[in-house]
């Protein structure tokens, strides 16, 4: 909880320095924004005898300020992280309240299961943007697993397939959420974890990530045939690789 909100008050930051120096970069956007909020100013003084004029004046001059600083690309950005940030605490706020978990907090099992060999070339699988993903809801010959998730609190499961004896992959990108990789003995294993702020388990050992990307190996992986190479980049979030 209080990570999350120093690095969303560390961009907030960051935005903000942009606005300031996106806007004096802008000399006709900051002469408009001098001048409209003076303007607005004035007329908020003379509130007590404002008439139907000064009213008018009031709102077109704040209506303009409020354009000149949309206009800002930064500000658009701002607001976009702030909006992102209120959802999203939002939800596990009211997730705490009433009982229920929040979208990332959902379990995406990932159940792998085999059948006879088919065609690789052209396959196309769809993946939700929040919550669970099921892959390996059905049964179906393992592949390389290649996916995107925004939010969502994530399982893997390798128990139920036989990887091949080559180099085996699971690249994942994913925006908020914690992922765990069941893998059973006698599999190698490598994984690559990227995170902007998150923890990488792996054999024991913890690991923490503030904007870094690691590298960790199994003993066995250059002896081992079966391999499987984990590739994994998180802005907020751990993996955990779990031997079973």
């Amino acid at each position: 909880m209080k990570n999350s909100w120093k690095l969303f008050l560390i961009i907030e930051l960051a935005l903000l320095l942009l606005f300031l120096w996106q806007i004096f970069h802008e000399p006709n956007v900051l002469f408009c924004t001098v001048v409209l909020g003076f303007i607005s100013s004035m007329e908020v003084k003379k509130k007590k005898r404002r008439g139907a004029f000064h009213q008018f004046i009031f709102v077109s001059s704040i209506l303009l300020l409020i354009f000149c600083l949309f206009s800002i690309p930064a500000t658009w950005l701002f607001l976009t992280v702030t909006l992102l940030f209120i959802v999203l605490k939002g939800a596990e706020l009211s997730g705490s309240l009433f009982g229920t978990q929040n979208i990332w907090m959902k379990k995406g099992i990932h159940i792998i299961q085999t059948e006879e060999p088919s065609e690789k070339s052209g396959k196309r699988a769809k993946h939700n943007w929040f919550g669970n993903q099921h892959i390996g809801d059905h049964v179906y010959e393992w592949d390389d697993l290649n996916f995107f998730i925004f939010a969502g609190d994530t399982i893997i499961d390798l128990g139920n397939t036989l990887l091949p004896k080559t180099d085996n992959v699971i690249m994942m990108r994913k925006g908020f959420g914690r992922t765990r990789i069941l893998v059973p003995q006698g599999i190698a294993i490598s994984v690559i974890g990227s995170s902007l702020n998150g923890k990488l388990t792996f054999e024991g050992q913890t690991y923490s990530l503030f904007n870094e990307t690691m590298n960790v190996y199994s003993e066995d992986y250059d002896t081992n045939d079966r391999r499987i190479k984990i590739v994994s980049s998180t802005l907020l979030g751990d993996i955990e690789v779990i031997r079973t």
